[in-house]
């Protein structure tokens, strides 16, 4: 008997010991966080996609509080007024960012990209992109087997059976970039979605020659250098046989798209075309009568 209380008096010692250490532990290595922090989490989406920059929205929620400054800082998937609610909560302004969208830099459709051959493997762009080039001549272009669809957390990009090209639903939309990231071809870039959707950019990634691009597809950028000529902004700039419009410096003039040979220039959600003027055609003159003979005047 004596030994049984010995070893619970013995035991409950050892646990008040290593009780106060735990307690000296957690005071001394304790770790102080803002219940800011809490609150801005419960505000975001929760949807943990990365648009932000940051690992999660928890991330995203820790960065905003100890920067003291929402400058930079913007949640894709809430928007503008997720970010007025994280603004009022840290007693900061919110600074407003210009909308952005995903765009598909490539037109190569079944009609304009034949196929050469037929891939029969996994149903996967990664895969297809580490084993050739694709279906057809452009080594460059959409692969077509929606690694970006599968990726997309808010429906909003899915495959035209058609085409066999990726759509962009603008109205869900996020630009969070989990498309791009799966991208192995790099044809999706996140753009701003401009006044009243208005876009104008290249839809077109290859970097081969004019004469070998011209071959795989019939509306790939030749590296031909007129839009750059033609652009007064200098928005547009041309390296390895590749036009790019910068969308910062682009005001969306157009000009561009009349002097593209090969129609790799899109615009985007623009109003049709004022036809242009014709010259005006001189209306034919009136026939002149015939002067009537004059009469012989009779002498007597």
């Amino acid at each position: 008997m004596n030994l049984i209380l010995i070893a619970v008096i013995s035991l409950g010692a050892i646990a008040l010991v290593l009780a106060a250490i735990l307690y000296v532990a957690s005071k001394k290595f304790a770790v102080y966080e803002d219940p800011r922090i809490a609150q801005v989490g419960e505000v975001l989406p929760q949807a943990n996609c990365g648009g932000c920059g940051y690992p999660g929205c928890s991330g995203f929620a820790d960065a905003c509080v100890k920067a003291g400054s929402l400058e930079g800082k913007f949640c894709p998937v809430g928007g503008q007024p997720v970010m007025a609610k994280v603004a009022d909560i840290l007693g900061l302004a919110a600074g407003e960012a210009e909308p952005m969208v995903a765009v598909v830099r490539c037109n190569g459709t079944c009609a304009n990209r034949p196929r050469i051959n037929q891939y029969d493997g996994a149903k996967s762009c990664a895969i297809a992109a580490s084993l050739y080039g694709g279906e057809t001549g452009c080594s460059y272009g959409c692969l077509g087997c929606g690694d970006c669809v599968a990726a997309c957390q808010f429906d909003a990009i899915h495959m035209n059976p058609e085409t066999g090209l990726p759509e962009v639903d603008e109205t869900k939309c996020t630009a969070c970039g989990a498309c791009v990231k799966a991208c192995p071809k790099a044809i999706i870039e996140i753009r701003p979605q401009g006044k009243k959707s208005r876009r104008v950019y290249v839809s077109c990634v290859n970097k081969d020659k004019g004469a070998v691009a011209r071959k795989a597809c019939t509306v790939s950028c030749i590296g031909c250098g007129k839009c750059v000529k033609t652009c007064p902004f200098e928005a547009i700039t041309l390296e390895n046989n590749l036009a790019y419009i910068d969308p910062n410096k682009c005001k969306s003039c157009r000009k561009c798209v009349e002097v593209c040979p090969q129609n790799s220039i899109i615009e985007l959600n623009f109003p049709p075309r004022k036809p242009k003027a014709e010259e005006a055609v001189e209306a034919p003159k009136a026939p002149v009568a015939p002067k009537a003979p004059a009469t012989p005047k009779v002498t007597e």
